[in-house]
């Protein structure tokens, strides 16, 4: 997959694009992300970016002829075009595994008060939001939808650790333990122990309910749960009891 990331401030990305598993996508031919600096298509003296809102207001804007100008040399016909907005759609888990399938993407970061709206209405495919609040870094965004896609290509990460994620089925993921046994004297669950695969896939089914009622208990509304799912949250609500 591609992506270009239209930004005022590649070198954000450059802690990110040497790290573990983007470094290793990148060398492998698996990932190509590419940066487009909006700067080096702003062509007055000052190379000026923003600007003032019209209609008053605090803030200042992204001014739409270099970013138009950025897009273009790009051209974007065929590629997806993402403008990341507090604005957009929230991103979930199913909408990345449709954004996966996508071969190139653009990718276009905001600051300030955000980019003048006929960019948006030209060139953006749709918004997408990282959840309910504002961030000061549209680049800090894109690197989120970058890893939160790109982890799901084929051959980034094993398929075995992308089946058993948060978000799978739309409940959280159960706890994980690892060596030592004894820990700040708390000791990894019998249940993990035993060697029994099946009971152990109950208890962690239980567990990502549990987590899930607690912590986002929205989610179960959106699945259609099993049997031995409603059966778990009985068990779960009169332990709570």
């Amino acid at each position: 997959m591609i992506f270009y990331v239209v930004t005022l401030f590649p070198e954000i990305f450059s802690g990110y694009v040497n790290s573990s598993i983007p470094e290793k996508s990148i060398s492998r031919g698996l990932l190509n992300i590419n940066f487009i600096n909006i700067r080096d298509f702003a062509f007055d003296k000052h190379r000026t970016c923003d600007d003032y809102t019209y209609g008053g207001g605090p803030g200042m804007i992204l001014k739409p002829e270099p970013l138009s100008l950025a897009l273009d040399s790009l051209k974007p016909e065929g590629k997806k075009t993402i403008y990341l907005s507090p604005s957009g759609k929230l991103l979930k888990q199913a909408h990345a595994e449709e954004l996966s399938k996508e071969k190139e993407i653009i990718l276009i970061c905001g600051r300030y008060e955000g980019i003048d709206q006929r960019i948006i209405d030209h060139y953006v495919d749709e918004e997408i939001s990282l959840g309910d609040y504002v961030l000061g870094s549209g680049e800090v965004a894109a690197m989120v939808i970058i890893d939160a896609i790109s982890r799901l290509l084929p051959g980034v990460i094993s398929s075995d650790s992308l089946n058993q994620e948060s978000f799978i089925e739309n409940l959280l993921e159960y706890p994980h333990y690892t060596r030592p046994q004894i820990f700040l004297d708390r000791a990894v669950p019998d249940i993990l122990l035993s060697g029994h695969h099946a009971h152990i896939e109950k208890w962690r089914l239980k567990k990502s309910l549990e987590k899930t009622l607690k912590n986002r208990p929205e989610l179960l509304n959106e699945i259609e749960l099993t049997k031995e799912m409603k059966n778990l949250l009985k068990e779960i609500q009169n332990e709570t009891e």
